[in-house]
């Protein structure tokens, strides 16, 4: 994976990523702090929340911006659940260039099967990661697992104080040609 991330890429340039356990399993992290790009480290050891915070700010407007989805449909869709959405607000439109690595384990058949995959795997699998103390950390579950046809995002507002799940995106379709590309991975990686 790394060979591919790097051949997308130019020496020099800035990147910045979402959070993302992929990132660091595939090694793309240690390839991006190898020297030969500016790389907005939002895990640099030591940075206070404000600076955090602006390596947030910072990415919106990076040359490539990298991280992974929480799900992939057969129809094309990619799927993404946010807390913060410092991801999602970055995968949607600023950074020139956005690269999402995607294991191949979070391929599902529809939106519906998305949504239940952040649901019952990978929202409580980060939100435990995270030590968010949400209810599907202390349970595995979401605490409003419904989705079906009639409750498609089954969204719940105001249900968890410490969610992980504030904003829900759905992309389908990039207006910006070239812009997003999606790698998949033929390993079980992330969440």
């Amino acid at each position: 994976m790394v060979k591919h991330v790097s051949q997308l890429l130019s020496k020099g340039e800035t990147v910045a990523v979402g959070g993302s356990v992929t990132l660091a399993e595939t090694g793309v992290l240690d390839l991006l702090r190898n020297g030969e790009y500016v790389f907005y480290d939002r895990y640099e050891k030591g940075l206070s929340k404000q600076q955090i915070d602006e390596v947030f700010q910072k990415s919106f407007s990076v040359d490539t911006y990298l991280a992974s989805a929480n799900a992939l449909t057969e129809h094309g869709e990619v799927y993404c659940v946010d807390g913060k959405s410092n991801r999602v607000a970055a995968l949607l439109y600023g950074p020139k260039q956005v690269i999402l690595i995607v294991s191949w384990d979070k391929i599902v058949p529809d939106l519906i099967s998305a949504i239940l995959r952040v649901k019952n795997i990978a929202a409580p699998a980060n939100a435990t990661r995270l030590h968010t103390g949400s209810f599907c950390t202390e349970s595995g579950k979401c605490i409003h697992p419904v989705c079906d046809e009639h409750h498609l995002m089954a969204l719940s507002a105001g249900a968890c104080e410490h969610t992980i799940c504030s904003n829900y995106v759905v992309f389908s379709h990039q207006q910006i040609e070239g812009r997003m590309k999606v790698l998949i991975v033929g390993e079980s990686l992330g969440y």
